[in-house]
């Protein structure tokens, strides 16, 4: 695993105030999500610096062994998923990294947030929830945590879990298996569905703009 990232970026037009680091689903790229920038309309977009990383080309098992950009390998498909846990540790580290570069910049991490989708919402929730910072907030879409059990203190960094009702690819039930557990353990956490697959709408576009602009201020 790789121990830097290539990134795509969407510089701030003016003072760079706060950082967003999202992150792709498997076999994806950066660019994935690089288009649903504009369609946030949030109050701080011109003080953002999103920051779109590229996972590692890997091998990936449930995909006969084709190479393609993953965050950790996928050993079985089944409703818990059988997944290289070392992988995900790895990947995650290389978020922190990333979150380190822009403490650097002078951006408090508090104005830092991380996203992902489907495998990089598993990163978000581990490179969030292992952070030694409390971060603006954690945006988890139509995933899972299968590293949850590793989780030790709660912390205070608020937490977006979406997911579509008729996702076929990552069952519902393991997002809300999720939300379930880190509600029961006092997590900052809100929990959305929407009637849709393994993808993102319009409403849950507007729900994730409205989380973070209640992250993100002066």
């Amino acid at each position: 695993m790789h121990s830097t990232l290539s990134t795509v970026e969407i510089k701030p037009k003016s003072t760079h105030k706060y950082s967003i680091i999202w992150m792709h689903g498997l076999g994806a790229d950066g660019h994935d999500f690089e288009g649903l920038v504009p369609e946030l309309h949030l109050s701080a977009q011109d003080h953002t610096h999103f920051i779109f990383p590229n996972a590692p080309i890997q091998a990936v098992t449930i995909n006969g062994g084709a190479e393609m950009r993953a965050w950790y390998d996928i050993l079985e498909r089944t409703l818990e998923r059988k997944v290289d846990i070392n992988g995900i540790h790895e990947s995650a580290n290389t978020i922190h990294t990333l979150i380190d570069n822009e403490l650097e910049k002078g951006i408090p991490a508090e104005n830092i947030l991380l996203a992902g989708f489907s495998q990089g919402g598993v990163i978000a929730l581990q490179a969030g929830l292992t952070s030694k910072h409390n971060l603006a907030g954690i945006v988890a879409l139509s995933t899972y945590f299968p590293t949850i059990n590793e989780l030790t203190t709660p912390k205070s960094t608020p937490i977006f879990m979406a997911h579509g009702m008729l996702d076929s690819i990552v069952n519902i039930e393991s997002g809300k298996n999720v939300f379930n557990t880190l509600n029961d353990a006092n997590y900052a956490i809100e929990w959305h569905d929407y009637l849709m697959e393994h993808s993102v709408c319009i409403d849950e576009i507007k729900d994730i703009a409205h989380f973070i602009n209640k992250q993100f201020k002066d």
